[in-house]
C-alpha cells in the first residue's frame, strides 16, 4: 500500500475536507486517511488498481487539486 501526504491550498472548511474525502474514495484502490482544514494537508493510501494519478485527476475535477510538499 502506497501512502502520500500533500497540501490542498483551497481548503477552507470541514466541508472541504468531506467533499475531498469523497473524492478519493469514489476511486477503486484509494482509502481517505485524514485532513485537517487548518493546516490543509491531507494525506490518502492506496493500493491498485488505484495510482497517484487517478486520485490527482479526481480531486481536479473537484476543484482541489493537491501541492506537492517540499520535501515529498
Amino acid at each position: 500500500m502506497e501512502q502520500k501526504t500533500f497540501a490542498v491550498p483551497n481548503i477552507g472548511c470541514d466541508g472541504c475536507v468531506r467533499s475531498i474525502k469523497n473524492a478519493v474514495n469514489d476511486v477503486p484502490g484509494a482509502e481517505f486517511v485524514t485532513g485537517d482544514e487548518n493546516t490543509k494537508l491531507v494525506t490518502v493510501k492506496w493500493d491498485g488498481p488505484a495510482d497517484w494519478l487517478q486520485i490527482t485527476e479526481a480531486l481536479k475535477e473537484i476543484d482541489y487539486a493537491p501541492a506537492e510538499l517540499a520535501n515529498s
